[in-house]
């Protein structure tokens, strides 16, 4: 292929936008619907995110199928059809792979119904996008302020979806939580800024949950029998609906002990009468395990990307065509 025929190809391909738009519908989507529509107890599984995917997947064909049409002018449809499922087979692809390495749900995805649906589906939706697309060959796009204005929303969207999902996300990777109790601060124990006594099992690591309402971001220390004291750490994106009918645990931060014995744990905090319990460290799947413990501000510079690509793309625009130096001097 020569390269103006390259150019072509990549100009026909779903551009920033398309891509927010696909991210947002095949991951934080699916949690926030889960999340909204079941109680707090039930986690969400990879086979209701996956069907979110198959059920964009058309939509993406038939825009890629449109696509590839204005920009070629060509009203044949096997070419249409092949960029739309090429196309739809990366981004499909890709949604499944951030299942599969960053958030893997628990449950199994119907992986076989899956393909056989995505087969069905893209070329249907491709078919549609490239007959809607037939009667509107070569249509000029003009660039404008839109474009940025766009692109800044989708970014502070982005930002704030970014934490949910990764808070969300967390949860729903969570293979396992043991609820054992080394020790609390609380009401019925002690006050959350006097120290309560703990009796931990081995050197380690161990969590530290914000029990019901209590505050998410509390100053806890943890005391040795030496008076040496051990820092704890903070977990940036707390995960939280650990527990039971009885009560919730939100995972807000973490310390390593040396040694096995007794430990007392005290934690500041603006509610006086806030419980915190110590536990095992809960086991999170998947690099979203790492995500929680990001700081703040790179994560929402990572929800973020789609919109940024988005101001570029609307400033590459304009600039190109933007008249050149010359030709305003002569006018």
């Amino acid at each position: 292929m020569s390269a103006a025929t390259w150019r072509l190809v990549g100009r026909s391909l779903p551009g920033p936008v398309a891509l927010a738009v696909w991210l947002l519908v095949t991951v934080p989507a699916p949690l926030v619907f889960f999340e909204w529509t079941h109680r707090w107890e039930e986690d969400p599984t990879v086979a209701a995110a996956v069907w979110w995917t198959v059920g964009a997947a058309p939509v993406l064909a038939a825009v890629a199928a449109a696509r590839w049409t204005w920009r070629t002018g060509r009203r044949r449809a096997a070419p249409a059809l092949v960029a739309a499922a090429s196309t739809s087979a990366v981004f499909v692809g890709t949604s499944l792979a951030v299942y599969r390495w960053v958030i893997p749900l628990t449950g199994s995805a119907p992986w076989r119904s899956v393909l056989v649906g995505s087969a069905v589906l893209v070329p249907c939706g491709a078919a549609v996008g490239h007959l809607l697309a037939r009667g509107r060959l070569r249509r000029k796009h003009v660039p404008s302020r839109r474009g940025v204005v766009t692109g800044a929303i989708v970014a502070a969207v982005g930002a704030l979806l970014a934490q949910t999902t990764v808070q969300l996300g967390a949860e729903g990777s969570t293979v396992r939580y043991d609820p054992v109790e080394y020790g609390a601060v609380g009401p019925y124990v002690a006050s959350a800024s006097q120290s309560g006594d703990l009796r931990l099992p081995a050197a380690g690591q161990y969590a530290i949950f914000a029990v019901g309402s209590a505050p998410g971001s509390p100053d806890c220390r943890i005391t040795g029998a030496d008076r040496v004291v051990v820092p704890a750490t903070p977990v940036t994106i707390a995960p939280g609906d650990y527990g039971g009918d009885y009560a919730s645990y939100a995972w807000v931060a973490s310390f390593d002990v040396p040694a096995s014995g007794s430990y007392s744990l005290s934690c500041r905090t603006s509610h006086p009468q806030a419980s915190y319990s110590v536990g095992e460290v809960p086991r999170i799947r998947g690099a979203v395990g790492a995500l929680i413990h990001w700081p703040l501000i790179a994560v929402w510079l990572l929800g973020a990307i789609p919109g940024l690509l988005i101001v570029g793309d609307a400033g590459r625009r304009r600039g190109r065509r933007r008249p050149a130096p010359d030709a305003v001097a002569a006018v």
